[in-house]
């Protein structure tokens, strides 16, 4: 039988399990996408202007697809993603920097790990470690330069790209009116919340998002649905049409 990329009772396998959390790491993409000072390479393709929501969402979607694939699919994907950015490269004449790439991959780890923790439970630094070893081993695989060795230098970079790598520009102002023309009014308004408590300080700090929590206390009531079986309803109401199948099929407990 062949090996998995991730093991089957890793947390990271729990985490991308549920269509929840996922959707919480893609918010917090959204965000970072938007500040991300090489985000003229995503509009140098035209495909994250043209369709916000699609680009952020293959982002998550190829996470996903090597989480739960075995090492060999895995190695495929992770390679195919490889040969793609080259691509845009060679196209653009230039290469992407080095620390955009290791942005990504950052906060797919940071992500993943607030989004599990304010839906679910404080993580063990053990599995947040666990976490950190799994996008090492993508970014690895990618031969991205200057990747950190270890978690704890992980955290130390991590805070150091916040500082130097995010602006607020034009680029964030036409994102953020794409990310409200193709959500509409209530769920733009539900994903500015959902930002305003998952990211980091310095990430609010630069959005058009605002400070106010009014999400807290639905937050606090969908955990208590969830904790019922009762949170279906009430979270298939609030996914986008387009992608509806699509994230539901991700609610697999981390099962594939």
């Amino acid at each position: 039988m062949e090996r998995s990329f991730v093991d089957k009772d890793s947390i990271v396998r729990q985490i991308w399990g549920k269509a929840d959390t996922v959707l919480f790491i893609f918010a917090g993409a959204a965000a970072e996408f938007a500040l991300n000072k090489a985000v003229d390479w995503l509009y140098f393709t035209g495909r994250l202007p043209a369709d916000p929501l699609g680009r952020l969402f293959s982002t998550v979607t190829y996470s996903r697809q090597i989480i739960f694939s075995g090492e060999e699919a895995a190695l495929k994907s992770i390679d195919q993603i490889a040969a793609i950015h080259k691509g845009v490269e060679k196209n653009r004449g230039a290469q992407i920097p080095d620390w955009a790439y290791r942005d990504v991959l950052f906060l797919l780890i940071d992500y993943s790990i607030r989004s599990f923790e304010l839906l679910e439970r404080k993580l063990a630094i053990a599995e947040k470690k666990e976490v950190f070893q799994v996008f090492y081993r993508v970014g690895s695989r990618m031969n991205l330069a200057g990747l950190p060795g270890n978690y704890n230098e992980y955290c130390i970079m991590r805070a150091e790209h916040l500082t130097q790598n995010l602006i607020s520009s034009k680029f964030t102002i036409d994102l953020y009116s794409q990310y409200k023309k193709y959500l509409g009014m209530v769920r733009y308004a539900i994903l500015k919340q959902v930002q305003v408590i998952l990211v980091p300080a310095k990430v609010r700090a630069l959005l058009p998002i605002g400070s106010t929590k009014w999400i807290t206390p639905l937050l606090i009531l969908y955990k208590m649905l969830k904790w019922a079986g009762l949170e279906k309803p009430f979270k298939n109401a609030l996914l986008p049409n387009a992608y509806k199948e699509q994230i539901k099929a991700m609610d697999n407990d981390g099962v594939l």
